[in-house]
């Protein structure tokens, strides 16, 4: 089963860059975490580095990564420059990264471009949380905090940055997006419940199976674990 480390920049005592009374700490805990749920929704295991307003030093930040076996170490962040001077995205590798790292960097850069973004494109930058880090590990930068215009795509377009996320990461991970039902767009933010109904290790078995439930109206997919 894949499972992902998220880091949601700043929180509590720091809270990053802040613009007109808005905190970048906010914004990538609360973006961060729809991600989260988006990415769990496709069978997927997210742990996060914080799930509050809390204050995480970057050495427990890169010391909580380091006690599990992550596929990637994905860090959210919103750029600052000087006010309305600067705006688009960038995502960070470590010096000379290694393929996946690069790779997944790339799609999640490409995917917030096609939403309206100026694009400031992949850079390697010797960031404590991609230095530290065991796994292959990136830093996205969503925005400028302090420019309006990118405030208003963050805005605006926030169901769609999530998904344009959601998409990049799952396909780094060779799986496959799944648009949520309307029941389950509703249950986003509750604790649900997940019935198996039968573990095969023949595929067409549990093929078979699906198409069963589905004839019986009852929602259903494959998901694949390796013991």
């Amino acid at each position: 089963m894949s499972r992902l480390c998220f880091d949601y920049g700043h929180g509590g005592e720091d809270p990053g860059a802040t613009y007109n009374g808005r905190k970048e700490s906010d914004d990538v805990l609360s973006l961060g975490k729809e991600v989260a749920a988006e990415v769990r929704r496709h069978g997927v295991v997210v742990d996060e580095t914080r799930t509050s307003d809390a204050t995480v030093s970057l050495n427990d930040r890169s010391s909580f990564e380091n006690e599990n076996t992550y596929h990637y170490f994905i860090s959210f962040h919103r750029n600052a420059y000087e006010p309305e001077k600067a705006k688009g995205v960038e995502t960070y590798t470590y010096l000379n990264p290694g393929e996946k790292s690069r790779e997944l960097a790339e799609s999640i850069q490409a995917s917030l471009v096609i939403l309206g973004f100026v694009d400031r494109g992949v850079k390697e930058a010797n960031y404590h949380v991609l230095r530290e880090t065991k796994s292959p590990a990136v830093l996205v930068e969503i925005g400028f905090i302090d420019n309006s215009g990118d405030n208003n795509l963050f805005d605006e377009k926030r169901s769609e940055i999530i998904k344009a996320i959601t998409k990049a990461i799952l396909y780094e991970l060779g799986i496959d997006y799944i648009e949520a039902s309307a029941e389950t767009e509703e249950a986003i933010g509750q604790t649900l419940y997940r019935v198996m109904a039968g573990s095969y290790s023949i595929r067409q078995n549990a093929e078979n199976q699906i198409k069963n439930l589905k004839e019986a109206r009852v929602d259903a997919t494959i998901m694949i674990f390796d013991k």
